[in-house]
């Protein structure tokens, strides 16, 4: 987005082939790079938990990225526009910070990661920043309040700027979201 643009107002380009991305006040919409999978999502409190980037090792290799930037969900305020059924899930304990396993939903069709759930954060899916279609969104209501995993950061990426940081995990096991 061009630092001139008016993020005030929904600015929702063409990145994918769906296009049929809103945002109102209260809900916005994620959707998959074919468009097959669509989310609706609360973009203010109570349903909006929290939004945060993460640099931990299994961000880093299921966003094939350096990190990841992402936002908590409440699983009651979070509805599947389309293509539930064209989800597939795979999950894995082995290295989740928490121990416990943590499962990623993602198209069947274009493989695009929608939203991970974690066993140790019950109620709540972490979704995507990047699936957001307003892009508004990424730098108002979306932007990271917290990163965390600092100490894996790679030395060339400086941190989000007005992020709480955290060397490991913010959201501990078993606490309150």
């Amino acid at each position: 987005m061009a630092a001139t643009a008016d993020k005030s107002k929904p600015f929702i380009p063409l990145s994918g082939i769906a296009k049929d991305g809103w945002s109102t006040e209260t809900e916005a919409t994620a959707t998959c790079f074919c468009g097959a999978v669509q989310l609706v999502f609360p973009t203010e409190g109570p349903g909006l938990i929290d939004t945060f980037v993460c640099n931990c090792y299994d961000c880093r290799k299921i966003t094939a990225s350096m990190f990841a930037s992402n936002f908590i969900v409440a699983d009651t305020h979070l509805k599947h526009a389309r293509g539930r059924e064209n989800l597939k899930s795979w999950g894995q304990s082995a290295s989740i910070a928490s121990g416990e396993r943590m499962t990623n939903h993602f198209c069947g069709t274009c493989g695009t990661l929608m939203y991970r759930v974690g066993a140790a954060w019950p109620g709540h899916s972490i979704l995507r920043i990047g699936t957001v279609d307003d892009f508004s969104l990424h730098e108002t209501k979306l932007r990271p309040r917290v990163e965390q995993f600092t100490k894996d950061r790679v030395s060339w990426v400086h941190g989000v700027d007005g992020a709480k940081q955290v060397e490991a995990a913010f959201y501990k096991k078993a606490t309150k979201l």
